[in-house]
């Protein structure tokens, strides 16, 4: 795509200089604007017209055929043999001006932002007719950049309205060739009825009246002038002689011009001489391009620029492209012609792109072949159908995203989140990790020494401490609720109450005790619940604060674990727990101090070396959109489908064990006893037959491993987008359907496959980018992503159907839009 530059020279001249320049770079969407000035040069102007004198005397003198009289009287006493001269010092002035220090700053900003192979629109913006006559062209500006051209354009413009389109496959072209006294326009006549795919229609030196009515009554993408032509009133207004007695300015064509754009014609070519004035005059008509010849052009001059621009531009060249090359193949003629290439110059509307040969045949029909007669409400071309689609699109997206917010999708994204964690290969189990299990077995065996039927007793809990801290594990994790004034409860992980019945044990083991104090040994505690525990759980008062973790977790609406919260927030002077740490970020925190990785966080995000994990936030985030409580720093449980090692507490304390095994793991302590109500669901309790669902402590395992995989095997963490990321997500797959159902076969059934395949697809993409797993030494992702599958697969589906409303309703119009689109004929004679 070419990049587009205007300069904007306003508010002074040459003798004043302009003490404001502005130049403006578009591209892809993006816009620059850069300022300077330039400073007074009253020697341009006397070189111009030096130059310009010299010119006509130069051409005289070679006897060349130009479709301008030459006015011999504004040559007297000018020697032709400064010409070359004069042009040396033109082209030095003009760089030399352009490279003053007011206005450098525009041009080495724009350096920075072109690159040499750009496509680059150059248009200078100004009301002054002299500037437009200057020969910008020999900026060196343009030798540093060989696909950059230049344009005109008046100070004041707007977009051309145009009211309709048609569907047909020729470039209509008209060209009038007219007053043709001393001159040869039989060749242009020539070139142009060599094109193909057009359709030519030439007026012969015709009368104004002829050329006003084929203006109003046909369409016309080109319109073409060969003939003598001038501009009067010092470049002011243009005028052509289109026969031997008759010149036209272009006010005096205007409204049929006017009528001709707003139909379509897209480009003007004045093969003529001096035609500043006229491309100035029809500027202000708001026509998107013309090409004109600065000043008087020999007959084989015009003729080649002619034939060089039509093989390039009908070959599919870039207009401006085009232009350049047909104007710099000119050179070869200068021996001759001196100053050839100089002559021809685009004049553009910058509100326009510039039109391709391609475009043009899908151009402009005649209302006399058609008949028909269109409303704007039924324009149907390319561009404007892209545009309702892409606007259909737009509607649909913001229309799902007002629905998503009101969680009308927020059960079936849950839902479609576990469905894919289920999709997802086998994992091995970590290493890393031991689970110390305390079974039914283990309490009914052990009854007799408890204070209740559902615990251990203190001794037992402290002999299997001391046995397992032999072995040297790194880091041990209790999680059992113990609590030393209350009756004993055991409770993993949330908010069960302890339901013994029993006193309470008011003694203090002092085995227990001492094993509690290590430093290695993390035990829980619990906040208060108003809904499920109002007191909480305190820790033991042996354990420091450092030592202590919260096990708070979080169900979701439909009673499974997705989350966990690594910290929070905790009420000091009433929550019996005040450590603000989880007791799965406590184990890993400690553990990954053994290898000099620290732990750092702030309330956005908590980080582990250069692994940062990064807090859902709160309100809305992902597929959680109503209600869900997002406090604290949480983030998505990336499970593991497998189990983990354990042991029973039977086994260690009847050494059955291979303790080799114990060194430098993370040991977990806790109960899977089935009359223990400390068990939850997770992504994968539902696909197990019968339902199933994990103890705590298997829960408080997944945990800590997500952040050991995480920091040490850069296994990938779970995240979800930005609320603009899911935003533009859905609306990419909006666009997707809309476009692909609008391209598609005619079929229903074709555009139905499609939308299906579209959905498979999309389907696909939100798996891969959620699993997120290593494969071998490869990871795949950096981070696994929660796509918004459901809000994406419901605006595919819609987009496509509204799309496909749109076409059924273009091709099958209700009856009175068949009136209205082909009305009677009326009897086109009188």
């Amino acid at each position: 795509m070419s990049k587009l530059v205007v300069f904007s020279l306003l508010g002074g001249d040459l003798n004043q200089g302009f003490p404001v320049v502005t130049a403006q770079l578009w591209h892809n969407h993006q816009f620059f604007k850069i300022t300077g000035s330039l400073p007074a040069v009253p020697k341009l102007n006397e070189l111009y017209r030096r130059w310009q004198l010299l010119y006509e005397a130069v051409h005289q003198r070679l006897g060349s055929n130009q479709r301008i009289k030459v006015h011999s009287q504004d040559i007297t006493n000018i020697s032709v043999n400064d010409f070359d001269e004069v042009c040396h010092q033109l082209q030095a002035h003009i760089n030399a001006w352009l490279k003053s220090e007011s206005f450098q700053n525009i041009e080495r900003q724009l350096r920075t932002l072109l690159s040499r192979d750009d496509e680059i629109r150059v248009i200078i913006e100004t009301n002054i007719a002299l500037l437009h006559r200057l020969p910008w062209h020999l900026w060196n500006f343009f030798e540093d950049y060989p696909k950059a051209e230049l344009a005109l354009s008046n100070h004041e413009y707007a977009s051309p309205q145009v009211v309709r389109k048609s569907s047909t496959d020729q470039v209509n072209i008209l060209a009038i060739l007219g007053n043709s006294f001393g001159i040869d326009i039989e060749k242009d006549s020539s070139l142009l009825q060599g094109l193909t795919d057009t359709q030519t229609r030439f007026l012969v030196e015709p009368t104004r009246r002829e050329l006003d009515e084929k203006l109003w009554n046909q369409n016309w993408d080109i319109l073409f002038f060969a003939g003598h032509s001038a501009s009067i009133a010092d470049g002011e207004r243009g005028e052509i002689y289109i026969n031997q007695s008759e010149s036209l300015t272009i006010s005096q064509l205007k409204n049929a011009l006017k009528t001709a754009i707003t139909r379509g014609l897209k480009l003007a070519i004045f093969n003529s001489c001096d035609g500043i004035g006229l491309a100035r005059n029809l500027a202000d008509l708001n026509i998107p391009q013309m090409i004109v010849m600065r000043e008087g052009v020999p007959d084989l001059v015009a003729q080649e620029f002619l034939k060089n621009f039509l093989v390039a531009f009908a070959g599919d060249k870039p207009f401006y492209l085009a232009v350049r090359e047909a104007r710099e193949r000119l050179q070869g003629l200068e021996n001759d012609f001196p100053c050839a290439s100089w002559l021809p110059v685009i004049c553009q509307n910058p509100t326009t792109v510039p039109t391709t040969w391609q475009e043009l045949r899908g151009g402009w029909d005649d209302i006399e072949t058609r008949g028909e007669v269109s409303t704007k409400s039924r324009i149907s071309t390319p561009k404007t159908k892209l545009w309702t689609v892409l606007l259909s699109t737009v509607i649909v997206t913001l229309s799902t995203i007002g629905l998503r917010y009101l969680g009308l999708f927020e059960k079936l994204e849950l839902q479609i989140f576990d469905q894919m964690l289920l999709l997802r290969p086998k994992e091995e189990l970590d290493p890393r990790l031991l689970v110390v299990e305390i079974t039914e077995k283990d309490i009914q065996s052990r009854q007799e020494m408890t204070q209740g039927p559902k615990s251990i007793s203190d001794s037992t809990l402290a002999q299997l401490l001391n046995k397992l801290q032999k072995y040297q594990p790194r880091v041990i994790g209790l999680d059992i609720y113990r609590d030393f004034v209350d009756p004993l409860r055991l409770r993993s992980f949330d908010y069960a109450q302890d339901k013994s019945g029993q006193a309470p044990n008011k003694s203090k083991p002092i085995q227990l005790s001492t094993e509690l104090s290590k430093e290695n040994v993390v035990v829980v505690c619990k906040s208060q619940d108003s809904t499920y525990d109002p007191q909480g759980v305190k820790p033991p008062k042996e354990v420091p604060e450092e030592r202590q973790g919260f096990t708070d977790g979080i169900q979701d609406p439909d009673g499974i674990v997705r989350r966990q919260i690594l910290m929070m927030a905790q009420e000091e002077l009433s929550s019996p727990c005040t450590t603000p740490y989880s007791l799965s970020l406590q184990l890993a925190a400690r553990y990954l101090s053994y290898k000099n990785i620290q732990l750092n966080f702030n309330e956005d995000y908590v980080q582990f070396g250069s692994k940062v994990f990064k807090r859902l936030k709160p309100g809305r985030s992902g597929g959680y959109q109503q209600g869900v409580d997002l406090g604290g720093i949480q983030i998505l449980v990336n499970y593991r489908d497998v189990d983990y090692q354990r042991v029973s507490l039977e086994d260690v304390l009847s050494d059955k064990v291979n303790f080799d095994s114990l060194k430098d793991k993370v040991v977990l302590i806790g109960v899977t006893a089935n009359t223990i109500s400390d068990t939850w669901s997770t992504p994968y309790s539902a696909a197990q037959q019968p339902y199933q669902v994990k103890p705590g402590i298997f829960i408080q395992a997944q945990m800590v491993s997500q952040i050991l995989s995480a920091v040490l095997d850069k296994r990938p963490i779970l995240g979800v987008l930005p609320f603009w990321g899911d935003i533009l997500w859905i609306w990419g797959w909006s666009s997707v359907s809309g476009l692909i159902v609008w391209r598609v076969g005619r079929s229903l059934s074709d555009k139905g496959c499609a939308m299906f395949a579209i959905v498979v697809v999309l389907y696909a993409v939100c798996a891969i980018a959620l699993w997120a797993i290593p494969f071998g030494s490869i990871a795949i992702f950096k981070q696994g992503v929660w796509l918004p599958f459901i809000p994406s697969a419901f605006v595919v589906v819609v987009s496509g159907v509204v799309v496909l409303f749109v076409q059924r309703r273009r091709e099958f119009p209700t009856p009175l839009e068949v009136r209205v689109q082909n009305p009677p004929k009326l009897d086109e004679t009188r």
